[in-house]
């Protein structure tokens, strides 16, 4: 299935499994400007599990919209695994979701000067009701709209898989955090 269609049939299924589960989640997403949360909207019924969306663009709206430390951006940079996760703990904490989820990467077609390669993206996700974190690093091919669809895909992936992870719903698979000490 081709990545816009695998986007929205996730697309489908988060709004359909949150809304009757009682779940609300919230994005933060930087390359995907949008994206993903567009996405959740077009399905009728999103207003049932979408509780809303940061676009955060540049590390300044990460720290005005996300209350993102400096020193994360100055240690890690803006596309990292902790950034990441910095991001949608920062989202969850600002919002009344029940599941946050962050997207940071390079869509292209330039990179960002810090030697990751274009089409590098980190994702992650917390769970109001606790539970691990999740953080998942992907290297996307293709064109930079490419890069943003398979992101926005993966993202609305997470949250997904999120939601089966704290019980709500059945038949979500998770995928181990792959970093370091996990």
């Amino acid at each position: 299935m081709p990545a816009t269609g695998r986007a929205v049939s996730g697309a489908e299924k988060l709004i359909r499994a949150a809304s009757e589960k009682g779940l609300k989640v919230v994005l933060a997403e930087s390359c995907t400007a949008g994206l993903a949360s567009s996405l959740l909207a077009e399905v009728g019924g999103a207003s049932g599990a979408l509780w809303g969306s940061y676009v955060v663009y540049t590390p300044e709206a990460k720290r005005a919209m996300l209350g993102l430390e400096s020193a994360v951006l100055e240690k890690y940079g803006a596309v990292s695994r902790e950034t990441a996760l910095a991001m949608a703990e920062g989202a969850l904490r600002r919002s009344g979701a029940d599941i946050a989820a962050a997207v940071t990467g390079l869509a292209g077609p330039e990179g960002d000067g810090s030697g990751k390669p274009v089409g590098t993206v980190f994702i992650a996700g917390v769970c109001r009701a606790g539970g691990p974190a999740e953080t998942r690093e992907y290297r996307f091919a293709g064109s930079r709209n490419s890069i943003r669809l398979e992101a926005a895909g993966e993202l609305i992936a997470l949250l997904l898989d999120l939601a089966g992870a704290s019980g709500r719903l059945k038949g979500a698979a998770r995928v181990p955090d792959s970093s370091p000490g996990a």
